[in-house]
């Protein structure tokens, strides 16, 4: 049977390194993720414009970072994949188009969450 490990700051310091790392080689190889930060940048500006309530910016932030994760998650799925799977098979093929319509499901319900929240207060602008 496996002993644990004891607690170690230097061990949880180094897993931030880790996820750092990921995040900003998956910032500059994902094309896609630029254009969720893009979108998410403008629905920020228009938030902080528009005066979002509390309630307001708790969605959209919880629908970005939704969003977010689903298009990491995506790219961990394809990367796996590609990986497990080098050759056309269309398993493969399935599972990699199953996840990015999982993206593209949380991206649906992010744009509706947007609408919801700044179609309105927008339309009092007119």
């Amino acid at each position: 049977m496996k002993t644990h490990e004891p607690f170690s700051f230097k061990k949880r310091i180094r897993s931030f390194k880790y996820a750092f790392n990921g995040l900003w080689r998956f910032f500059k190889t994902e094309h896609n993720l630029w254009i969720h930060c893009v979108l998410a940048l403008i629905a920020i500006v228009l938030g902080c414009l528009l005066g979002l309530s509390k309630m307001e910016w708790l969605v959209v932030i919880i629908v970005i970072g939704v969003v977010l994760s689903a298009e990491a998650f995506n790219t961990c799925i394809e990367k796996m994949i590609d990986y497990l799977a080098p050759e056309q098979d269309e398993r493969a093929k399935y599972i990699k188009d199953l996840a990015a319509g999982a993206v593209l499901i949380t991206a649906i319900a992010a744009a509706i969450v947007g609408f919801i929240i700044f179609i309105p207060k927008l339309l009092v602008l007119i």
